[in-house]
């Protein structure tokens, strides 16, 4: 049986990077208000809201105060958490809730502001708030340190040097140069890249996301909203979620659970890694990527850094364009999480409204997005989408 089709129907990101005069909540308030202005759509329109990762409010009760806050009343609420990777497999609960019946209008947002509030960079140590905490922080583990484990195993294993993933960053910055609220908008080269200060052997400077406020939002809709809709709209053909996790400390570093998140959403789509057109890649550091990249099945195992070479992941005419936005390593990852501008990029390629500079002759994109940690555990979640009618 052919699930209903589900749509996208507004995407927009907020073009602030830093925003010390707004607060967390006036910021989703302005991403929800613009995308239902990109769908052609009302707030009295929306019954379903799905959100996660307010700091202000992590106590449980996001989504009715966020509710309150935008003044909707939904009858789908969501408020799943798996860090960045959140709003991507968002995109597959509403999906479900509209063939379900529980809604027909559904706002993901996201919203954040660690440039201004200096919230968890990556690379001071944070609170015990958990179990394995107790067990892995107090020796010193911090984003940046367990994204530098994986990507100087992925090395050992299979050879990947600095200069390959130096190249990740080289395709975002081109892309960059195009955008004008992409916070470093200046093309770099391999050489600057692995010329940039050490973070954590081997990732340099230039190999780590940006801090930036702002954050996104999402209206996805049902058949029926989108035939009324004088919009572009892009259907969500398949999404997949999967945990990874250390596995009591038999953890593979090169390996993500995007194998598993990624073989679900071709196989609901009914595509292939080889048909996809553009891919948005969560890149919280360039080894993000590279393995990424494996795990969906663009390359073999241990083969990402010849794949990256030679401009593949350059708009509009290498292999794999990705991020033709800058992505989070140039422009923008909002709230430490980058899963949400992803998906936003993916639709503007879908539409044809993204840089033309940059814009692919696109007919299916992939969205990925990772949360948690690679060094740890983490979440992967993966939707591939299907041009606007």
């Amino acid at each position: 049986m052919v699930p209903e089709p589900v749509y996208i129907a507004g995407a927009f990101e907020h073009p602030t990077r830093e925003a010390p005069d707004k607060s967390t909540m006036q910021l989703h308030a302005e991403v929800t208000a613009g995308a239902l202005d990109d769908a052609g759509l009302s707030k009295d329109d929306v019954d379903g809201f799905l959100t996660a990762g307010v700091p202000e409010y992590e106590h449980g009760l996001t989504p009715l105060i966020m509710a309150d806050y935008l003044g909707i009343e939904p009858s789908y609420m969501d408020s799943s958490d798996v860090g960045g990777s959140s709003y991507v497999g968002h995109v597959g609960h509403a999906a479900s809730a509209i063939r379900d019946g529980h809604c027909e209008v559904a706002v993901i947002t996201l919203a954040g502001r660690p440039r201004s509030a200096s919230q968890a960079t990556g690379t001071g140590a944070r609170e015990l708030r958990s179990y394995q905490d107790s067990f892995e922080r107090i020796y010193g583990a911090t984003n940046v340190t367990m994204y530098g484990m994986a990507a100087r195993r992925h090395a050992h294993e299979y050879g990947t040097t600095s200069e390959q993933l130096a190249e990740i960053r080289v395709a975002a910055s081109k892309h960059a140069q195009y955008n004008e609220h992409a916070m470093f908008r200046d093309p770099v080269t391999v050489d600057d890249v692995v010329n940039s200060r050490m973070v954590a052997d081997p990732l340099h400077l230039l190999d780590c996301c940006v801090i930036s406020d702002g954050g996104g939002a999402l209206v996805v809709v049902s058949e029926d909203v989108e035939s009324t809709l004088d919009r572009r709209c892009v259907e969500v053909l398949g999404v997949g979620e999967s945990p990874g996790h250390h596995d009591a400390g038999r953890i593979d570093l090169t390996r993500t659970a995007a194998e598993r998140s990624g073989a679900a959403a071709f196989e609901r789509a009914g595509v292939g890694p080889e048909e996809i057109d553009y891919a948005s890649i969560y890149d919280s550091f360039t080894i993000t990527v590279l393995e990424a990249l494996e795990d969906l099945g663009f390359c073999e195992k241990g083969e990402g850094g010849a794949f990256v070479e030679g401009g593949t992941l350059q708009a509009p005419d290498g292999e794999l364009p990705f991020n033709t936005d800058g992505g989070g390593l140039c422009s923008n990852h909002p709230s430490n999480r980058g899963g949400m501008t992803k998906v936003i990029e993916a639709v503007r390629q879908l539409r044809g409204e993204a840089n033309d500079e940059v814009q692919v002759d696109a007919d299916l994109a992939l969205a990925h997005g990772t949360g948690g940690s690679l060094g740890t555990r983490h979440g992967a979640a993966t939707v591939v989408l299907g041009g606007a009618p």
